[in-house]
């Protein structure tokens, strides 16, 4: 992998990171096609949006967006194939590789890896070992399925940059007729699952801050409150911060919860790490049973997709994000080793009394333990500031122009209010955080991060260059198809049942 010397470029927040790239006529050169509409091939016509071509609107079905006619894949224009996308970018400040490498660790690198010793809890030792670098490995291939078929299409339609979305609709209007009708619904789809997923996280955060809270606080105080009651407590300082509507006022929460993050994690390696009992003391594999838990906490851990796209479009040098060395390859191989590294020696540590959050077994009655807890819950508590503005930017947007002009700034405050307040009420109905990750892992990541990319790649490959000799991506992508559906189906389903045990007190 090249590293190149970077512009100097203040670092993203982590909701910059995690922002979910538009494409604006604007932002971009855009080559027109050669000849005119009336040069395209007869037979199914195929559609791009209006904001991804210098041409007349013209209205058509399936789309969020006006849609123009184009022309067909192989319909004579033989400069179609020279159409270099990466040369019509405009971005105001490219990243570097070294650059892009550092916001994939901090896309990645989240809350997720405490988790990961719960989630080695539901495989066995030597199974979460093997396993976890199965899923790491499928996981970061998937994403290389979804940035080529982006290129594939970027040249094809002579567009210079997608957003997730958008590569989900045009994969769809540039796939088979039957497909065509779906692509409106599956812009929708992935919109609402990474909103979904974002609010989920958002979710769990309060949840991983009240619970760490509650074990400081009950050391001192005589009368104990439940981790429903500090859900509800931490929740309303959360309503105010929303109101935020600036990226750049949450930059120094960003910068705090880092810095706060970082230390909390390495003293907690420290407790890790010290008096580690011999691996035979551990069971090597468990339950066929349990399994659900631990694929679902995985991908809620290692699932990085939402930000790709992103990431990739503000590279100088887009080509060197995937591919082999790339930066995607040396930073998910990183964040895979991290993440099995401490779940492998977390479970290895506390076994069968392993907790939803690996700061949760840390001595309740040691003062830098405490220390750790309260700095991890503060960085969490910022970071829900940070995770929230993209859920919220994706659904405004969408309201945005229903609603009257003199009426906007008061509803957006509003929504902001309830969304914040939804997710409390939610926290406080499903309090048990192993469960609540698994469930969001199993639900949204699973279908983000395997099942549509797989799809993707069928319609792209469909007519060029095809499935291969015996179909071999038909098959291979069915099978991740097929993979994510059972990971989607079983999770989600021992996930509830989770919370059945708990509701009723068998848990």
């Amino acid at each position: 992998m090249s590293f190149h010397k970077s512009d100097s470029r203040t670092p993203l927040a982590p909701a910059e990171y995690t922002k979910i790239p538009t494409v604006v006529s604007s932002g971009y050169d855009s080559e027109k096609p050669q000849g005119g509409r009336n040069n395209a091939s007869i037979g199914q016509p195929k559609f791009i949006r209006s904001d991804m071509a210098d041409v007349p609107v013209q209205q058509a079905a399936g789309s969020t967006l006006p849609l123009v006619i184009t022309r067909k894949k192989g319909g004579g224009d033989s400069d179609d194939g020279n159409y270099n996308p990466f040369e019509h970018r405009k971005v105001e400040h490219p990243t570097s590789d070294l650059e892009t490498f550092v916001h994939l660790l901090k896309g990645s690198l989240g809350s997720g890896i405490l988790a990961m010793p719960m989630a080695f809890s539901h495989a066995g030792l030597w199974f979460g070992l093997v396993a976890t670098f199965a899923v790491g490995t499928l996981c970061t291939y998937c994403v290389h399925v979804l940035v080529k078929c982006a290129h594939i299409l970027c040249r094809r339609r002579k567009i210079p940059m997608m957003g997730f979305a958008d590569v989900a609709e045009q994969a769809f209007l540039d796939g088979p007729p039957a497909l065509n009708r779906w692509s409106r619904f599956i812009r929708f789809m992935v919109n609402s699952f990474l909103v979904l997923d974002l609010l989920g996280c958002c979710c769990i955060y309060l949840v991983f801050v009240a619970t760490n809270v509650e074990q400081v606080v009950s050391v001192y105080l005589e009368t104990v409150l439940s981790v429903r009651v500090w859900i509800m407590i931490v929740t309303v300082p959360l309503i105010f911060m929303c109101l935020v509507r600036n990226l750049k006022f949450l930059t120094p929460f960003s910068m705090i919860a880092n810095i706060l993050m970082f230390v909390g994690i390495v003293i907690t390696f420290i407790y890790m790490f010290t008096d580690l009992p011999a691996p035979a003391e551990r069971p090597g594999l468990v339950a066929v049973s349990e399994w659900p838990l631990f694929f679902g906490t995985v991908i809620f851990a290692l699932e990085g997709i939402g930000v790709v796209m992103s990431l990739e479009n503000d590279m100088r040098n887009p080509t060197h994000f995937i591919g082999c060395p790339s930066v995607l390859n040396f930073g998910m191989g990183l964040v895979i080793a991290l993440y099995t590294l401490v779940g492998f020696f977390g479970f290895l540590k506390y076994g069968p009394d392993t907790q939803a959050s690996i700061t949760l077994n840390l001595p309740l009655e040691d003062k830098l333990a405490q220390s750790v807890k309260l700095m991890i819950a503060i960085a969490i508590f910022f970071t829900f500031t940070l995770q929230f503005y993209v859920p919220i930017s994706i659904l405004w947007k969408g309201l945005e122009h229903k609603i009257r002009p003199e009426r906007q700034n008061i509803s957006e405050y509003g929504l902001r209010v309830a969304l914040v307040v939804l997710c409390g009420g939610i926290a406080v109905a499903l309090p048990n955080l192993g469960p609540f990750i698994s469930l969001i892992g199993a639900v949204c990541l699973s279908t983000l991060g395997m099942i549509v990319p797989a799809t993707i790649e069928l319609a792209v490959y469909h007519e060029d260059p095809g499935y291969g000799r015996f179909n071999w991506r038909l098959w291979k992508n069915s099978g991740l198809i097929l993979f994510g559906v059972v990971g989607f189906v079983a999770g989600t389903y021992v996930s509830i049942i989770e919370f059945h045990a708990e509701f009723s007190g068998g848990h």
